[in-house]
């Protein structure tokens, strides 16, 4: 008995910490000496869990172009094998339609292999090959066969993991890459978060490898670019819709549209500092 009321005390204490407490004397309540060490649960020794940080669901579940703008200033976490953890804050993606959007994947409704994840649950990845080399990843949203690719992260942790990847990814020995040449573009975002086609088909909310978090004060429409995607060729129309969104001002962003920012600035669009 005294050892249970000095364990109960020292529960008290933790539990009047404004931090959130470690739970070794739950653990140590829960068990007895010899004994599976296992945690047991108790109603009278229960901790109400907090809430997640990660995005769920309900976040991904909204239109495309909805979307692709939400997800700026968001944060992309991936877990490495090693267990470190490399973190980066999106800041440029565009905007893929579905069937009737000409420079899609997924024009005129048509579903394969390569595609199928564009066609799943909004959070699903859509990570695919170019060149026979370089990955791009997507985020499925609503609509059938929309989805939005990740162009551009500014890193926020594991930065020399990420030279690591790059550099490993990389042919011939170059310099040293600086911070902002670490993710500005949806191949180098790829090869810097260790993202391969074992990607594909993954679910946002559920993996243990890669997740999002929300970011800190959310940009407003004044610090949204929308302009013309980038390489998407002779698709008519398509070619020049507002599709891509990035933030105004940052520098890790891929491909910075100078008019489209003069015109916001004509206009008394100005940045938030």
């Amino acid at each position: 008995m005294p050892r249970k009321r000095k364990l109960l005390a020292q529960l008290s204490a933790l539990q009047s910490n404004t931090s959130f407490p470690h739970i070794d004397a739950l653990e140590k309540l829960n068990t007895t000496p010899g004994a599976d060490t296992s945690p047991k649960s108790s109603k009278y020794f229960v901790i109400e869990k907090k809430s997640s940080p990660q995005l769920q669901a309900d976040f991904f579940n909204q239109p495309c172009v909805s979307l692709a703008k939400s997800f700026l200033g968001q944060i992309l976490v991936r877990k490495l094998p090693d267990g470190r953890e490399l973190w980066g804050r999106i800041v440029e993606t565009e905007a893929y339609l579905g069937g009737e959007d000409e420079a899609s994947h997924s024009k005129g409704g048509k579903q394969t292999q390569r595609n199928a994840a564009m066609f799943m649950k909004p959070g699903t990845l859509y990570v695919y090959q170019i060149y026979g080399i370089y990955f791009c990843m997507n985020v499925s949203s609503q609509g059938e066969g929309a989805a939005v690719l990740l162009r551009s992260l500014e890193p926020l942790q594991g930065l020399d993991a990420m030279r690591e990847l790059r550099s490993a990814s990389r042919k011939a020995p170059t310099k040293l890459l600086k911070d902002w040449q670490l993710c500005n573009g949806p191949s180098k975002l790829c090869q810097a978060f260790g993202i391969d086609k074992a990607f594909d088909q993954r679910d946002l909310t559920q993996d243990a490898a890669i997740w999002m978090m929300p970011g800190q004060d959310p940009p407003g429409e004044q610090d949204v670019v929308a302009t013309t995607r980038i390489g998407i060729g002779n698709r008519g129309e398509w070619a020049e819709k507002p599709l891509r969104f990035y933030l105004r001002g940052n520098k890790f962003v891929s491909v910075v549209d100078k008019k489209m920012e003069r015109e916001m600035a004509a206009r008394g669009h100005s940045p938030c500092s």
